[in-house]
């Protein structure tokens, strides 16, 4: 087997940093011409330039309908983008007591409404062009556990949970294939800055395996998916979070 995507164009939304840097950089290593989506436009440049292989980064508001389009008009040279990577998210730390509706608002079109913009612009452009493109999601493991301090985040994520197996049914008659990962708490810059960085220990308790999740380890597996070595795969969820949720 080989997760080989030469020839392929691939967009990844919130790519700047993180885990979506880290996917961008998978996909390009493994011969894909990647698109960095960022609302950090210069953020989104700078992971290109690191990480090289033709990859290009451009500024787009994911909440956006028309950035959105635009975006996807101006990575599609050959009438649609062959993979959808949907990364861009807000992760949140705020209790019950503080969640107003505009917190709700918030999080749910960034972290769930902007899942559907992008997928539904890009698999019309790829039924059009007649593509067999795949849309992959990248939900949380937070949905299983009910994470506290996260109310609207899970909910979000639990959302791209259904997005993604009702999507796959209706396309799956066009060899268009929509999966999502499911990461567990990961090392990343944004947990890193927040919070989330104390709960480490308390999560490691409950992993199967030790140790602390990297972007690398999420990365790994959406370029395995995204690739044809799993074109028998679509409608899953998979938890990469060190068994800390056993399904």
């Amino acid at each position: 087997m080989s997760t080989s995507l030469k020839g392929k164009t691939a967009v990844v939304t919130g790519a700047a940093q993180g885990i979506g840097k880290a996917i961008a950089r998978a996909l390009a290593e493994a011969g894909a011409k990647v698109v960095i989506s960022d609302i950090n436009g210069e953020g989104a440049k700078s992971a290109a330039a690191e990480i090289g292989h033709g990859a290009k980064g451009v500024a787009c508001d994911v909440t956006d309908v028309e950035q959105v389009n635009t975006m996807l008009e101006d990575a599609a040279e050959d009438g649609a983008i062959d993979i959808l990577v949907n990364n861009a998210s807000i992760v949140p730390f705020i209790a019950w007591d503080d969640v107003d509706l505009a917190h709700w608002r918030q999080i749910v079109d960034t972290n769930l409404t902007s899942v559907f913009i992008a997928s539904r612009k890009a698999t019309d452009m790829m039924r059009a062009a007649g593509r067999k493109g795949t849309v992959l999601n990248i939900g949380s493991n937070a949905f299983y556990a009910g994470t506290p301090n996260m109310s609207a985040y899970v909910a979000a994520k639990g959302g791209v949970v259904g997005f993604t197996r009702a999507l796959a049914t209706e396309l799956g008659k066009d060899g268009i294939r929509v999966n999502a990962v499911m990461p567990g708490l990961t090392e990343s810059d944004g947990v890193k800055a927040s919070p989330h960085n104390e709960a480490f220990g308390f999560v490691e308790m409950l992993q199967a395996m030790p140790g602390k999740g990297q972007p690398e380890d999420i990365a790994k597996v959406v370029a395995f998916l995204v690739s044809d070595d799993a074109g028998w795969m679509t409608g899953q969820c998979v938890n990469v979070d060190a068994g800390m949720v056993r399904l």
